[in-house]
Order: C-alpha cells, then structure tokens, then sequence
C-alpha cells in the first residue's frame, strides 16, 4: 500500500455539513472534545474506588463525541454492512459488530494484569479498526480507545502534547501498514501485533522525550 492510499469507511450516508470549512472545524471541535473525554475517564478510573473495566458503552461515548453534529448514527453500531477504501480487509456484517465489541471487551478485561499495556492498547486498536463498528469515524474512535486503555493500564495519564493519536495523525502510512500486517496474520489465523506495538512503543518514546525537550530548553 502507498503512502498515497487511505483507508476510509464506504458507507452510504448523507453528511449532516455539506460546506467543507464547517465540516473541518467540526471535526477539529470534536476531536479535541473527544480526547477530553479520554482524559475525563482516565481520571474517573484512576481512583482506586472505581476499578476499570473495558465496556462497549465506553466505546459508543467516544464515538458520539467524534461524529457529534456529523452523523445520525453517532453513538450508535452500523445499521448495515460497509466497506473499507484502500483495504484488501472486509469487515464483518452488521449483525455481528454487538457480539465481537462484547468479545473485544472480554479479551482486554480478562488479559489486563497478564498482557502489557501496550499489546493490550494495540489489541484495540487493531481489533476495532477491524470490526469497523460504525458508519464513519473508526480510526478516530479506534484510537482515542486505545489510548484509555494504554493510560488505564500504566497506572496514570501519560505527560506530553505530541500524544500517540496526534502522531499517527501526522504519520498515517506507517499506521495504516501495521494494520493491514495485523488484518494479514488474522486472515493466517494467527493474532500478530508486533508490527503496531513497535510502532506505539516508538510513538511512546517520542511523545515522552518531548517533555524532556521542553524542559530543557
């Protein structure tokens, strides 16, 4: 795959903003509410009274809040089945998405003190992007998901302003690779993330030696 192909939902969906500069700054408005939403949760689940537990309920929060004002099914599964543009990888029909969001759920839960918070952050990233739960904004819900569970699992919010989901915004190409190398292994049968943990792990490393950059300067 170039570096020129994306992977983008196909669903048949009339936007809610049809002027593209309205559209722009919504996505941006929603975006930095979504990961304001991330950080209100890590914070909520940080205290010791209130355990985490990865839920689908958490998952359709963060949805809405990205595709608030741009979609009518924000919050909300597929109705029907959709393809991914600039992928070989065919999502799972509609009727599927509840039950495999149920066991994507159960995985990370069941895993969470035996698997490291970054195969567990890349095991949702990789997973949702897989299932492709929603009309439109898997990738962006996808990953401020992963991100929860990454601070969630370490034990605190991670520091730095160049966050993993700002970095693979600026990088796609090397994201979109570690994803159809991961979609490739299932098709093997096998569950392979090496590929997507390397590259969170590398994303890791520079948004926390950029605290150290700044304060050095």
């Amino acid at each position: 795959m170039s570096e020129d192909d994306t992977r983008h939902s196909q669903a048949h969906e009339i936007s809610l903003i049809s002027d593209p500069e309205e559209l722009a700054k919504q996505e941006a408005l929603n975006g930095l509410r979504q990961f304001d939403a991330v950080l209100e949760m890590v914070e909520h689940y940080l205290h010791p009274d209130r355990p985490f537990r990865l839920r689908p309920s958490q998952i359709l929060q963060l949805h809405r809040t990205a595709l608030h004002k741009l979609s009518h099914y924000a919050g909300n599964w597929r109705p029907s089945d959709i393809k991914i543009g600039g992928s070989s990888h065919g999502p799972v029909g509609a009727h599927q998405v509840p039950g495999l969001v149920e066991e994507l759920c159960e995985y990370v839960n069941d895993n969470w003190e035996i698997r490291s918070a970054l195969h567990l952050s890349a095991y949702v990233m990789w997973r949702l992007n897989w299932i492709h739960p929603f009309t439109d904004g898997n990738g962006r819900t996808s990953r401020a998901t992963s991100y929860l569970v990454l601070c969630l699992r370490i034990g605190y919010l991670l520091p730095g302003k160049r966050t993993i989901p700002d970095q693979i915004a600026e990088h796609r190409s090397m994201y979109y690779h570690a994803l159809e190398a991961a979609d490739q292994a299932c098709r093997n049968g096998k569950i392979d993330l090496d590929n997507l943990e390397n590259l969170l792990s590398e994303m890791l490393a520079k948004q926390l030696v950029a605290i150290h950059e700044d304060a050095s300067r």
